[in-house]
């Protein structure tokens, strides 16, 4: 019999030490067989960190470690994926964990319980408080984008030809979670949090307060992928209210203060010509979609927006929109 369940982390320059806290919170594990379970390790070329196949070997469960050449992020969780052979398969980051013994229990029953193409569970984030530094956990609920707590049948990934971008290494994650949603038929949700996005001080992403400002034209690339996936998908309607989506999610992110602030201005304006060249590829697309489900949606990014501190728009949606057409 094969395995249920394999574990595909890519691995650049994390050393023995930070990922031996992922591969230690999967050996505590309690109520499960190891060999129902394994890992698959992809180094993103030579010049990765090597691991010491007398530290690979110390864990009760099979793993597999290869090197492919070197090709980011993504292109390294396709060479993970390439490998596997289990009836589910879990991108985990080399630097996050399990947070308690009971995690793969809890994943099994649901497995057990009925069969999914895809599980979104809550997991917990833990991050710092920037004034003290003291660490913080933060619950994520229900996630759509980030790739921690999130579970897949292999055979579906297959049979709908689902990968990773090769030309995304930043926000590559809400590409492949979004059109494994809009693919999936059997979609589970996990309220109980069994995944730790552990912090490490020399991810850039957690400690840069600039790192929205920097990427969010990631962001867009990332959106303008997956649309046109679904495009050429014939999936249509949710090209649309992802189109729709990008554009007012744009609109609000630039009412933030921080995008409202003298000293970030060239951030801005870099961001506003990158999103001008997306409106005009898909504003088709957004006076495609039904009033009824444009004002869903708009509703969804304001609530949320609310919670991140946008009080009030600076500019109207229509100005807003006048300005990015004659940039």
């Amino acid at each position: 019999m094969g395995k249920k369940l394999q574990f595909l982390i890519p691995h650049y320059k994390e050393k023995q030490e930070v990922i031996s806290n992922l591969l230690d919170s999967i050996k505590l594990q309690q109520q499960v067989n190891m060999d129902d379970i394994g890992c698959i390790i992809v180094d993103d070329g030579p010049d990765s960190i090597h691991l010491e196949d007398s530290f690979l070997k110390s864990y009760p469960f099979e793993i597999i470690y290869k090197q492919a050449p070197k090709g980011g992020v993504s292109a390294t969780r396709n060479a993970c994926f390439d490998e596997a052979t289990s009836d589910y398969v879990m991108f985990c980051d080399a630097d996050d964990m399990f947070m308690n013994s009971c995690g793969l229990y809890i994943l099994f029953r649901e497995i057990e319980n009925n069969e999914f193409d895809l599980l979104i569970s809550t997991f917990v984030e833990e991050t710092r408080d920037f004034n003290t530094m003291k660490p913080i956990f933060v619950n994520h609920d229900i996630d759509f984008t980030f790739v921690h707590g999130k579970v897949l049948r292999r055979e579906f990934l297959k049979n709908k030809k689902i990968r990773w971008n090769p030309n995304l290494t930043i926000h590559e994650d809400s590409y492949f979670n979004m059109l494994a949603m809009r693919c999936a038929k059997e979609v589970k949700h996990c309220q109980t949090p069994f995944y730790l996005w552990k912090w490490r001080d020399e991810s850039v992403c957690r400690h840069d307060p600039k790192y929205m400002l920097k990427t969010y034209n990631n962001m867009i690339e990332s959106n303008t992928a997956l649309v046109n996936e679904l495009k050429k998908r014939g999936m249509v309607d949710a090209a649309c209210e992802l189109a729709t989506q990008m554009t007012f999610d744009s609109y609000y992110t630039m009412n933030k203060k921080e995008w409202l602030d003298q000293e970030n201005q060239e951030y801005r304006k870099s961001t506003e010509r990158r999103f001008s060249e997306y409106y005009r590829e898909f504003k088709v697309l957004v006076d495609l979609i039904g009033e009824d489900k444009r004002n869903q949606i708009i509703v969804g990014i304001k609530n949320r927006m609310f919670g991140e501190g946008v009080m009030l728009e600076k500019i109207t949606f229509d100005d807003w929109i006048r300005h990015i057409s004659e940039m």
